[in-house]
């Protein structure tokens, strides 16, 4: 498909977008509908999954069959069978009649399991006996049903971590992937962010009749560089909650900043090695973080500093093995003589060395002497540093300190480097 036609596709289902990646996904979307291969739809929570099984229905052969979108996780595990499958009356408690199932009903048409990773494993086995054979049973009954239904589903479950901790079936996983679609995160559109910012600003000023809210060069760049863990549906919960509250329709950075949770894990650095020492402690700011940071790298300075005065002053009290190594410690008023295969050689040492090696032991062996570590006017240098390097930069320095701008913007009015 070309551009032109993908802005088409994405006019008629509404999505707004320029990336490649989800131009990407758009593509395969309409490629493979006219097949009848299963479609597994990937992607964190919040990026848009469900428009895609819609792309697939309407430009397949079945668009004038049903669509059934079925919530898998929404289902509790003891009716999600004769959900999907019908039942028969009298088969339990509340069985009063017989019911026709989801793939009964969508026969002919496109059935879309969202949350498919949510299945339990009793009904994982049925799922996959449609998938191969197009045959299932009602819940009570013992007559095999066919149906022709064209199964696309969707998961933000990572499904081979699933498979690997033996709640999802293998076998079942690759039926449905028979066609991946990976839907990108909004973090990897950041292009996206500020369209689909005006498009929800706009949409609610419509609708609760007021002016349409802008962001400051500040506040936008500050949209884009946030983290996202909500994706699409988080920033339009956030578009509509300024549009709702701030009377001030221009929207600076420390407005905006209200309206963002912090999010401290993704922000901050982590040291090599150590990510498994922080796990599972729970930390009240991001400054807790950084404090633990320094504290513990400050902590393994002191330690390797003691292992090489250590090292030093066990290197000089071994025994000397080399003949060279065995003169006294004092300046010997004679020369020293060395037979080495046959020569005679006269060596004599200078004062000049035996001070230096008296110097460099007393200097190796003398007592550690720990210094003090203020840790606000450390991190109050290391943003001064930051800036002047890049200018006044603050998105560039937020990069070189490897926390969020936001963090940094609060760090800057904590220590009046306005």
């Amino acid at each position: 498909m070309n551009l032109s036609d993908i802005q088409a596709v994405k006019q008629r289902f509404g999505i707004i977008g320029l990336s490649p990646a989800l131009n990407r996904a758009i593509d395969t979307a309409v490629q493979v509908a006219n097949t009848d291969l299963s479609v597994l739809i990937q992607g964190e929570s919040g990026v848009g999954k469900e428009n895609f099984p819609q792309i697939i229905h309407q430009y397949s052969a079945r668009k004038h069959n049903k669509y059934i979108a079925v919530n898998c996780g929404a289902i509790p595990e003891g009716t999600i069978d004769s959900e999907l499958f019908g039942h028969e009356k009298g088969s339990f408690t509340s069985a009063t009649s017989d019911r026709k199932g989801y793939f009964e009903e969508a026969n002919g048409g496109t059935i879309f399991l969202d949350e498919v990773g949510e299945l339990p494993l009793s009904t994982q086995v049925r799922l996959l006996r449609v998938l191969e054979a197009g045959e299932f049973m009602r819940v009570g009954s013992s007559k095999v049903q066919k149906t022709n239904v064209r199964v696309v589903a969707a998961t933000n479950v990572n499904m081979l971590q699933a498979i690997a901790d033996g709640r999802f079936r293998e076998d079942l996983y690759y039926r449905l992937n028979a066609v991946p679609i990976h839907i990108p995160p909004l973090r990897e559109r950041k292009e996206d962010i500020p369209l689909l910012f005006r498009r929800f600003a706009a949409d609610f000023a419509e609708k609760y009749k007021m002016p349409v809210i802008k962001l400051t060069a500040d506040a936008q760049n500050m949209l884009v560089n946030y983290y996202w863990r909500g994706n699409i549906r988080q920033l339009k919960n956030v578009t509509e909650q300024i549009s709702v509250i701030e009377q001030n329709r221009e929207i600076d950075s420390s407005t905006l900043l209200n309206y963002l949770p912090q999010q401290y894990e993704s922000t901050l650095p982590t040291l090599f090695g150590q990510q498994q020492k922080y796990e599972g402690k729970s930390f009240a700011n991001e400054r807790e973080i950084l404090y633990q940071v320094l504290f513990d790298m400050k902590k393994d300075m002191d330690d390797m500093k003691k292992v090489i005065t250590e090292l030093m002053a066990n290197r000089h009290a071994e025994p000397q093995s080399q003949p060279i190594h065995t003169e006294p410690s004092y300046y010997p008023s004679t020369p020293v003589h060395h037979t080495h295969e046959g020569l005679n050689i006269v060596h004599t040492p200078t004062p000049q060395q035996h001070i230096i090696d008296a110097d460099t032991a007393v200097e190796d062996t003398e007592e550690y002497v720990e210094e003090s570590l203020s840790l606000t006017d450390a991190e109050r240098d290391m943003i001064i540093r930051a800036l002047d390097k890049h200018n006044g930069n603050r998105r560039r320095a937020a990069e070189e300190l490897n926390i969020s701008q936001r963090t940094l913007y609060r760090r800057i009015k904590e220590y009046g480097l306005e």
